[in-house]
């Protein structure tokens, strides 16, 4: 018989601090954020609730895990500490992916990403999905979208932009609608540690297609 949510304190109590997260944390005045913030607690809320099995994943790892470690260090100094330190209780337990069927040579080794909670999470959702994503110091991770789903990313450590419009500190969200293009960069020295999050219907989540795009050509007028 297959161990539940609530028989794995680890676990639970790591989902717990995804609900925290999105519960507590400010909106910025944004509706689309806080709109955002409420779908993702009110998800995470309710599988808490029904306490769903553990599914047993193999364990993998992948190049970037090595700054792990780093990452994890940087995210227990800082506001975000006890997310951080839930995610330390079961890294040995962890699935770390590429997703990606073509991606260079260069960016498998400096990226990662572990779903913790969704259609191929260790726990079981099929409309929400919680994980994190690992990028080693000085990385670029290429322009993509992601067709039908809302994605938010909360900093956990290290500094990074989003299309390089602004500098992202631990603690600070950035919201992602649905087909919106970005691209990620992160800082010089140090790893960069996400949560994420996704929403969006079934079918998609558990099938994203995931695919990097070719970066948007500006107009003429707009290059004049």
């Amino acid at each position: 018989m297959n161990e539940r949510l609530h028989d794995a304190p680890n676990w639970l109590y790591l989902i717990r601090e995804f609900d925290l997260l999105y519960r507590q944390g400010s909106a910025g005045g944004s509706k689309a954020i806080r709109a955002h913030r409420r779908r993702v607690r009110h998800a995470t809320s309710a599988i808490i609730e029904t306490n769903p099995a553990l599914i047993v994943r193999d364990v993998q790892h992948q190049p970037v895990v090595a700054y792990l470690d780093r990452a994890l260090d940087l995210g227990a100094r800082d506001s975000l500490h006890s997310l951080s330190q839930s995610l330390e209780r079961v890294r040995d337990e962890l699935t770390w992916e590429l997703g990606y069927s073509k991606i260079s040579k260069s960016l498998s080794k400096r990226y990662a990403y572990t779903e913790v909670l969704g259609p191929n999470g260790p726990i079981e959702s099929d409309h929400l999905i919680l994980g994190f994503v690992l990028f080693a110091p000085n990385t670029t991770y290429p322009q993509h979208s992601h067709k039908d789903i809302e994605e938010s990313y909360i900093s956990i450590a290290g500094a990074w932009s989003e299309n390089d419009n602004a500098v992202h500190a631990p603690g600070s969200l950035v919201l992602n609608r649905p087909g919106d293009e970005h691209r990620i960069t992160t800082g010089d020295l140090d790893p960069c540690l996400l949560a994420y999050a996704w929403v969006g219907p079934a079918e998609r989540l558990a099938n994203p297609g995931m695919k990097f795009t070719a970066p948007l050509r500006k107009k003429k007028s707009e290059q004049a």
